[in-house]
């Protein structure tokens, strides 16, 4: 689906689909350094796309124990947020309308969550 729609509709990818837009797009998926189920963490961004006008930090609520490999993330992608250890939290692609975050912006403790994915709604 991804490969199918990627330039065509907007996509936003959760967790698991920011994993699969960046194995779609031959990027690697590995074991985090740390197990994140449950967990918030300070994310700094670029404050582009889905993070504009979000605090910088941002506290988000973490459920993962995979990530990108960032070496092997395409040149078609920016990447857009990471943690403390430098995992990605969020990568763009540079020119079509599609993001993907590690973290899960829809849960209640993930810091200004409703206002990121107003930002992918409303451009």
């Amino acid at each position: 689906m991804i490969r199918h729609y990627a330039g065509r509709l907007p996509i936003l990818g959760v967790c698991l689909g920011h994993q699969a837009i960046g194995q779609v797009f031959g990027a690697t998926i590995v074991r985090a350094a740390r197990v994140m189920h449950g967990k918030t963490s300070p994310v700094t961004h670029t404050g582009t796309g889905v993070f504009s006008g979000l605090n910088n930090p941002l506290t988000v609520t973490r459920y993962h124990s995979l990530v990108i490999d960032p070496p092997t993330l395409p040149d078609c992608f920016e990447v857009t947020a990471w943690s403390e250890t430098q995992e990605i939290m969020g990568i763009r692609h540079r020119e079509w309308d599609l993001e993907g975050v590690q973290f899960h912006p829809e849960s209640i403790l993930s810091e200004q969550g409703h206002q990121l994915l107003a930002n992918f709604l409303n451009r």
